[in-house]
């Protein structure tokens, strides 16, 4: 990753560095259903690969930076890193277990527990708009969910256990974003990627270790794929929103995120011939559209 790559990142503008996170994030689903191995050692490799593609930039960029961090930006980090962990623990399995519009959409219903959180953690202000977009999405989610119980129009070997796993990763990721908000006002993007994404790493390699799930013996399509999770998703996709929660709201970011459903779902429709049933979509559109009205209440 050369210099003027780094440069290009840091000077782009911020709504366009996040449309190429949008489109790069899409790619991440797609790539996980590909991959044959077990989803947490999927999980692990990206983050694993992430940090050490990024992890030579930030050292000779910025260095000093490193020596720099207090206490509180490392204890910060570490808990965003856990969090992130935890989300991409629980999102790749979802996906072995539901469909990709269900899951990809759930899981970024991670707004709903930023506008929730934020008074509490960021001082801001919580309205009726809010609350009504948060009521929107939860009726959406509720419906997908009793679409689940009944088995209509939907995908999966357990759909509602993916979706509920989707849920959880979309808290972790709201964890996340929350951490990094705060985090990223204060550090440069570089040593706050590296240090959350080390924790994440570890965190996940602890969970390996407790699973027993073998971390090689893997044909070379499977680290291919690995690779692909890091360079996209990872480098261009997270690294990318992580910089630009530096520059805008965290409303404004994780609106943001809304065009990753779209994104997969498309590409799940081309590349997996997925075709997600009624009552994903209407489920679907419905959150979408509590998401939305949650995401311009909190930047009005």
């Amino acid at each position: 990753m050369s210099r003027s790559f780094v440069d290009r990142i840091e000077s782009a503008p911020p709504l366009a560095g996040l449309a190429v996170a949008v489109f790069a994030v899409s790619t991440s689903a797609i790539l996980i259903r590909w991959s044959k191995a077990p989803s947490i050692v999927a999980a692990f490799y990206r983050v694993l690969l992430t940090t050490l593609l990024l992890a030579p930039v930030a050292m000779w960029r910025q260095r000093s930076a490193f020596r720099r961090l207090a206490w509180r930006d490392l204890a910060g980090g570490a808990l965003a890193g856990v969090a992130l962990a935890v989300h991409f623990a629980a999102w790749f399995e979802s996906l072995a277990w539901t469909s990709v519009a269900a899951s990809v959409t759930l899981v970024q219903s991670q707004p709903l527990f930023v506008a929730a959180a934020a008074p509490l953690l960021l001082d801001e202000r919580v309205g009726p708009r809010t609350v009504a977009g948060i009521v929107v999405a939860v009726a959406g989610i509720a419906g997908m969910s009793a679409a689940d119980l009944l088995g209509v129009g939907v995908l999966g070997p357990n759909p509602l256990y993916g979706n509920a796993l989707a849920l959880l990763g979309a808290l972790a990721m709201a964890g996340y974003v929350l951490a990094g908000r705060s985090i990223r006002q204060r550090l440069a993007l570089l040593p706050y990627v590296i240090v959350v994404y080390t924790v994440a790493a570890v965190t996940l390699l602890v969970v390996l270790g407790f699973q027993g799930v073998a971390l090689t013996g893997y044909p070379p399509r499977e680290w291919l794929l690995f690779l692909g999770m890091a360079v996209g998703p990872g480098v261009f996709g997270h690294t990318v929103v992580n910089w630009a929660l530096g520059h805008l709201e965290s409303s404004v970011v994780s609106a943001s995120l809304l065009g990753e459903p779209l994104g997969s779902t498309v590409l799940a429709l081309v590349l997996l011939g997925e075709v997600p049933g009624v009552a994903t979509v209407v489920g679907g559109v419905v959150v979408l559209i509590g998401i939305v009205v949650t995401a311009r209440a909190r930047q009005q």
